[in-house]
């Protein structure tokens, strides 16, 4: 079975988000995370983590990519446990056994999206239309080898990208102005 695992490939993360997941963390789309929030209030780290942000299940920490892995049995049920302790914890369920069957749901759902071959990349781009969050996926993956590419450029196409083609609106992150407010 395969799943979705963040990934760092390079320190924006660090920056972007109000918390970066550790790179290696089983993830899930954290949509829940924004459920019942004013989307349009979120400013700053909080709507980059909203418009971009996967979530690590260890540390409820924001991923601008995953990358699709094989998980074991047993890791699976140990994300499935972490998600469930962070729901009731912060996030108020009502008892383990709700938070179990809701944190369930969230990995089976990340799961579905990891029907890919492994190490295909997915990113995300979330969004509220009619008050309802909607997710968009975007799935990276490697090209096949060319020998006959020069080696120059052959590593700077190691994936293609398939991108939907929406509606969406073109967003602009002022990384200067971020940095100055985490000051």
């Amino acid at each position: 079975m395969m799943m979705l695992r963040t990934i760092r490939l390079d320190p924006s993360d660090t920056f972007v988000f109000p918390l970066a997941a550790e790179p290696g963390e089983w993830a899930v789309t954290g949509s829940f995370l924004f459920w019942g929030r004013d989307v349009a209030a979120l400013a700053g780290k909080e709507r980059a983590a909203f418009r971009s942000g996967f979530v690590g299940v260890d540390s409820l920490g924001f991923s601008t990519l995953v990358v699709v892995q094989p998980i074991r049995p047993e890791e699976r049920a140990a994300a499935v446990e972490a998600l469930a302790a962070h729901l009731v914890d912060k996030l108020g369920a009502p008892s383990l056994d709700a938070a179990r069957a809701a944190a369930k749901e969230e990995i089976a759902f990340a799961a579905s999206l990891a029907e890919h071959d492994e190490g295909t990349l997915v990113a995300l781009h979330r969004g509220e239309e009619g008050g309802e969050i909607r997710e968009q996926y975007r799935v990276l993956q490697r090209r096949e080898r060319n020998d006959s590419a020069d080696s120059l450029h052959a590593h700077a196409r190691a994936f293609t990208f398939h991108e939907e083609v929406d509606d969406v609106p073109e967003e602009r992150v002022d990384l200067i102005d971020m940095m100055a407010t985490r000051r």
